[in-house]
């Protein structure tokens, strides 16, 4: 039986994404990005093509390696200004009734006995439909504008992740018994207060004493997704993660990952298979291959090239400004994102890329494939990846907004149907039993959440 194909919707709560420049195209809504009415029509198409989640990046460092200023992303509007999506959830879920939330936020930035009440919150409003992406920000104008100073290096910012999850794990596990909201209106009893336990974390990084301020949510603790690729963020997501989501430019690079990761999550003790893995991809469909093929020859005119660049030199830690387009580009040490340098240098060393082709590239989608096409070109290539590389699903980025998801729910979600390969329907329940099926709206018992549900035991 042929897998079937998960698919998330890849935004952020800002004006552009992956497309620099694709705000100045007449079609292009994303100007409105901060209005409701521009996110409801998004979430309602997103349902309407049975998507997974709206999967929303997010972070607080500027662009600013890129010529050793920010001005440019200024200029450009590149993921800049960007607001909180966190508080666009509940009218999300309003206006849903399926629909998945991911949003990502940092374990650098936020407070873990705010943020744990903050997701419970969101996952009590939307009826157990939230997920978070567990990032861990390697950009020092992010932590210096909240006064942390300079970033930490990269390994320490995962060992710090680690204390933030076990400390979350005690709030969303172990805090309250499943029997402790018992709303006794005769006996006067809401919650009993011999099943609310308090919290006691003395950490390397983290303290804290207190009984988690939220009772139980649908899912407890929310969908995990998260995005490091390099050793040290495949440890993490062996430990951590149900989801992982992936940005490279080749089937080599995904595979290595995928691969590598499921042998890591099975040394952790827990079912490989459970882990999905989510690709970015951006995909430029029309009726035939001629209409796609035009519509990417107009997206073409309005890309920034320039954009490309600064998006890429933020997330390598690489300036590339003033470089000579023919120069390759090779590998340099970074504490940014070094599975993005190795996934253009020494994870595939088969293909050597210059500074113009990365350029290219990255102009449009970002650091993942491009698939433009047909709907039935377009379902052979997802396909195809799904099938060389073992993952599960793809976020699916966008060049105009909202046609691109309008133009992939019209032609290629029909097509993935008719193939076999995609829902016609939602399940029901929570977004982790959409995912995992009936009876899976909390962490498996092989998950390392699980042993903080030994009530005494989890709370010290």
């Amino acid at each position: 039986m042929p897998k079937e194909i998960r698919i998330n919707a890849f935004v952020t709560f800002a004006p552009s994404h992956l497309s620099p420049g694709l705000w100045k195209h007449p079609r292009d809504k994303s100007l409105q990005y901060n209005t409701l009415p521009y996110w409801t029509e998004l979430a309602q198409i997103a349902e309407r093509g049975l998507y997974d989640a709206l999967f929303w990046a997010d972070g607080l460092s500027t662009y600013s390696v890129y010529g050793n200023s920010h001005a440019p992303a200024i200029r450009g509007a590149l993921q800049f200004p960007r607001l909180d999506p966190l508080l666009l959830v509940s009218a999300m879920a309003q206006v849903t009734t399926h629909l998945g939330f991911a949003v990502t936020s940092s374990t650098t930035y936020e407070p873990p006995y705010q943020f744990a009440r903050r997701m419970s919150t969101l996952d009590h409003l939307s009826g157990g439909r939230v997920g978070w992406n567990i990032v861990t920000s390697f950009g020092s104008t992010g932590t210096k504008a909240v006064g942390l100073g300079d970033a930490r290096g990269h390994d320490e910012r995962y060992e710090v992740a680690d204390e933030y999850m076990e400390l979350l794990y005690k709030l969303w596990e172990g805090s309250w018994e499943d029997d402790a909201a018992v709303r006794d209106r005769e006996g006067q009893v809401f919650a009993d207060p011999d099943k609310v336990h308090d919290v006691h974390h003395d950490g390397k990084y983290f303290q804290m004493e207190g009984v988690h301020y939220s009772e139980p949510s649908p899912q407890r603790t929310p969908l995990l997704y998260q995005a490091g690729a390099s050793a040290r963020g495949k440890d993490f997501a062996a430990k951590h993660a149900e989801c992982v989501f992936i940005s490279a430019p080749s089937r080599k690079v995904i595979r290595d990952t995928v691969d590598d990761t499921r042998r890591r999550v099975a040394e952790q003790g827990r079912d490989p298979a459970s882990v999905l893995f989510f690709m970015l991809l951006t995909v430029i469909v029309g009726r035939t291959e001629e209409e796609a093929r035009a519509k990417l020859t107009d997206i073409e005119q309005h890309v920034s090239l320039e954009g490309a660049l600064a998006l890429f030199s933020r997330w390598t830690g690489v300036d590339l400004a003033g470089r000579d387009i023919d120069a390759p580009f090779t590998y340099e040490h970074s504490e940014s994102m070094q599975s993005t340098i190795e996934g253009f240098t020494v994870g595939d060393p088969d293909r050597v890329w210059t500074i113009g082709e990365l350029a290219r590239h990255n102009a449009i989608g970002g650091k993942g494939p491009v698939i433009v096409g047909s709907p039935e070109q377009v379902a052979d290539a997802m396909q195809a990846w799904i099938e060389d590389t073992g993952i599960d699903g793809f976020n699916l980025s966008y060049t105009i907004m909202p046609d691109s998801h309008r133009d992939f729910v019209d032609l290629v979600v029909p097509e993935l149907q008719r193939r076999g390969v995609y829902k016609t329907a939602y399940r029901p329940g929570t977004l982790r039993e959409k995912l995992y099926g009936t009876g899976h709206a909390l962490l498996g018992d092989d998950h390392v959440a699980a042993s903080y549900r030994v009530r005494e035991a989890a709370i010290v």
